[in-house]
């Protein structure tokens, strides 16, 4: 079952905060290698973070220092930290799983094999 589910979006002022939420399967949690991507109207969809199974986190450019990724192993749920949004960080935000790639610290998010229904958020200036 690969279902992933998110919560969490919603609409804020820039500069604010929010939290995203993913619930895994138990058989995406095995997988041990997942992350967040986003797609703004009119634009590809763009790694944002990624975590794999020997902790290495990584992250798009365009959000180091102010997102962090963190997973609740007991939970087996996924989380994004999102601080200091702006309003180009307006998109569409989908929870992912099985990487299709290694993840490196100094590189971007690889791509991913599933993803969940996505989740909207909206910052305004």
């Amino acid at each position: 079952q690969v279902q992933l589910v998110e919560s969490g979006g919603g609409s804020v002022q820039a500069g604010g905060s929010l939290r995203l939420s993913c619930a895994l399967t138990p058989y995406m949690y095995n997988s041990y290698c997942f992350g967040w991507a986003r797609q703004a109207p009119g634009k590809g969809r763009e790694g944002v973070a990624a975590l794999d199974s020997e902790g290495i986190l990584s992250y798009a450019n365009s959000v180091k220092g102010r997102f962090t990724i963190t997973i609740d192993n007991a939970k087996k749920t996924l989380y994004l930290q999102m601080d200091s949004l702006k309003p180009e960080d307006t998109a569409m935000y989908y929870c992912a799983g099985a990487c299709k790639g290694p993840v490196h610290s100094e590189s971007e998010p690889p791509d991913f094999d599933f993803w969940g229904q996505g989740t909207q958020v909206t910052v305004s200036s």
